[in-house]
């Protein structure tokens, strides 16, 4: 790594061309839509008008964030071929979002649904489990920003050598999509994503076969395998099986009730749209996270011996040796690094702007001040999530996990909301306090888990929070006779 690709003013300059676009395009959308009346609806959402293939790069693009492109590979770099579950759980994601999409979005153009906890609160018309739902999607996004600044960091680092301080790289981006989502909302965020997925599959299709030709491929790695790490080559057994499945489990049911996914749902310019999106959405897992798999068994032999630290930045690595070979490779990693920051900063931009809606529409707005003006809603969001940005950037400037960590960490009580949000969809018996003490219970438990690091037989605490919850919420509503308020007004919101 002596002679790197995009050390010096190179690597400078392609972070400030590619930061710039992305404001630029935030800019053009703010200056079109200007003369709109600026609502909940239309900033949070779009107006409810994306079409097919905006609404899929913006799924794409949220869903194939910096973790998947920086954090998976590092992950298959040290686990080996155990991670071939990655792919299989983001293609059960899309499993996830099909029991859930067409219901939800239908209610939502009957309710006018603006976020996930305006569903909760039309579905049981309960204080308690509208804003303990809403904290814990906040934690959710929070976390989920906060591996975004990491991963941004972590890919700019890498991919410069360490030109490009890691704290540099995370104030710089910062900066850039506070403005242009400040600027636009979600019609910003909606069409940036798509100029974001589109370097993004470039990129990363040419960084796999620059792989393949200047490392060797699989059959390389495979036969390093063979002599230096033999465990990486083997499947799951025992205890590593119940973990596997349980991070499927995990996965698909978290992934899928992600906030800022929802919020894309209710932004669908029409139920035919929405299915379209999904529909090629489900050949993503192989296109992408397949590739990312491979990228990060090639680098076993292309950067042996390397700490859990220093994989996170394999990626870059590799980048910066396949850019130093030729012409081509080197304008086509320039792509992919865009592609990363893309996918990074796309992904950030999405859960800040559900973040601010949250925090607008759901707490303030209902709770603090109802007669609040949405303009001084939107304002108050907007504020809330600078806020948080700066108190997640301390947190980020010495990240304190892996990005894999980080991932598996958000999940663990966002899961928690499952029961009443999913339940809620198909089940008119739902018993309100048992749904509520079904949610704190799971909870607590999972809490008390994930932060003293219990895992029995291996599966993840936010399962073991999730049985309670769902023991309690099943459990209560079938033994306790609910209210006939709550029966006829489940009966009224979901009977379609």
């Amino acid at each position: 790594m002596t002679d790197l690709a995009f050390g010096g003013w190179s690597g400078i300059a392609i972070m400030l061309v590619y930061g710039l676009l992305m404001l630029g395009i935030g800019v053009f959308t703010y200056l079109k839509h200007k003369g709109i009346h600026v609502s909940n609806k239309e900033y949070y959402l779009g107006g409810g008008t994306l079409g097919t293939l905006v609404l899929f790069f913006t799924f794409f693009a949220t869903q194939y964030s910096g973790n998947t492109i920086i954090g998976y590979a590092p992950k298959a770099y040290r686990m080996g071929y155990g991670w071939l579950q990655s792919i299989t759980f983001m293609i059960l994601v899309i499993v996830g979002y099909l029991l859930i999409a067409p219901r939800l979005y239908s209610l939502s153009r009957k309710y006018s649904f603006i976020t996930p906890s305006d569903w909760l609160h039309e579905r049981f018309k309960s204080k308690s489990i509208t804003i303990l739902g809403s904290f814990l999607m906040l934690y959710g996004l929070g976390n989920y920003l906060l591996e975004q600044l990491v991963a941004v960091g972590q890919g700019v680092a890498g991919l410069t050598g360490g030109t490009v301080p890691y704290q540099a790289a995370v104030i710089f981006f910062i900066v850039i999509m506070i403005i242009y989502g400040w600027l636009g909302g979600m019609r910003s965020v909606a069409y940036t994503d798509t100029m974001q997925g589109i370097a993004l599959l470039i990129g990363v299709f040419v960084l796999l076969i620059g792989s393949i030709v200047y490392f060797g491929g699989l059959p390389s790695a495979s036969e390093y395998m063979t002599v230096y790490s033999p465990e990486k080559l083997g499947v799951p057994r025992g205890q590593e099986l119940v973990g596997w499945y349980s991070m499927l489990v995990l996965v698909t049911i978290g992934a899928a009730i992600y906030p800022h996914a929802i919020q894309r749902i209710f932004a669908a310019k029409s139920e035919k749209s929405l299915k379209k999106s999904l529909t090629r959405m489900a050949w993503m897992p192989f296109i992408t996270t397949g590739a990312v798999f491979i990228i990060g068994i090639v680098g076993i032999n292309a950067f042996p011996g390397l700490e859990t630290g220093e994989s996170e930045q394999l990626v870059g690595m590799m980048a910066n040796v396949i850019a130093s070979k030729n012409v081509f490779f080197y304008w086509a990693m320039i792509l992919l690094f865009g592609g990363i920051i893309a996918a990074i900063i796309s992904t950030a931009d999405s859960v800040l702007l559900t973040f601010s809606s949250i925090i607008s529409n759901d707490l303030y707005g209902r709770f603090i001040n109802p007669d609040a003006p949405e303009s001084k809603q939107i304002f108050v969001g907007k504020i809330a999530g600078i806020i948080a940005v700066g108190i997640l950037l301390i947190i980020a400037w010495y990240p304190p996990a892996t990005l894999y960590e980080i991932f598996v960490l958000k999940f663990e009580l966002l899961i928690q909301v499952g029961p009443a949000l999913i339940l809620g969809l198909y089940w008119k018996r739902l018993h309100n306090k048992s749904v509520f003490i079904g949610m704190l219970a799971g909870t607590i438990l999972a809490s008390i888990m994930t932060f003293a690091d219990i895992t029995p037989l291996g599966i993840f605490s936010g399962l073991w929070g999730l049985l309670l919850n769902l023991i309690i919420t099943v459990g209560g509503s079938l033994i306790v006779q609910i209210d006939v308020s709550e029966e006829e007004n489940a009966e009224q919101v979901i009977g379609l």
